[in-house]
């Protein structure tokens, strides 16, 4: 009796612990959602310009996080990174699932280069090819829609 209770126990254990296994729980990132934290604008070459709410990646942890584990952004809103010098910038476009085109600017806020059109989740090497100590990432296909140019310069304000 005792042997048929023990053996009894152990089959119901067994089958628990194997239905608990066949569980899966499904992880959900959560989204980063954007937090102004300044004003950009950028003066084009015909007078006119674009205004942008921003917010800022200036510590090493923003810095390499950046877009990263977000699913849309606004047109008006973008990020500025600000580094304490100006060199050649290479970025690329891990764990970021927008769209982007990727502004290089030196330390006199003077657009220098552009990387239009960064695939989401691509880890390719995305190079400034001259020094730059701001970067700003808009939504894709922006720089073409707003007809910016190298030369073209910024001014924003925390």
């Amino acid at each position: 009796m005792f042997l048929k209770r023990f053996l009894l126990l152990l089959l119901c254990a067994s089958f628990s612990v194997t239905a608990c296994k066949k569980e899966k729980k499904a992880i959900k990132q959560t989204e980063v959602a954007f937090k102004k934290e300044g004003e950009l604008t950028i003066f084009k070459s015909d007078s006119t310009s674009v205004r942008l709410n921003i917010e800022i990646a200036d510590t090493e942890y923003e810095t390499q996080t950046g877009l990263m584990y977000r699913n849309s952004m606004a047109e008006t809103q973008a990020m500025l990174f600000i580094f304490e010098d100006e060199q050649p910038r290479s970025f690329y476009m891990k764990n970021t699932s927008i769209p982007l085109d990727i502004i290089f600017i030196d330390a006199n806020k003077t657009i220098v280069s552009f990387q239009k059109n960064a695939k989401p989740f691509d880890e390719r090497s995305l190079p400034s090819n001259v020094p730059a100590k701001y970067v700003l990432e808009v939504n894709a296909g922006l720089v073409d829609r707003w007809n910016l140019k190298v030369g073209n310069t910024i001014n924003y304000s925390k």
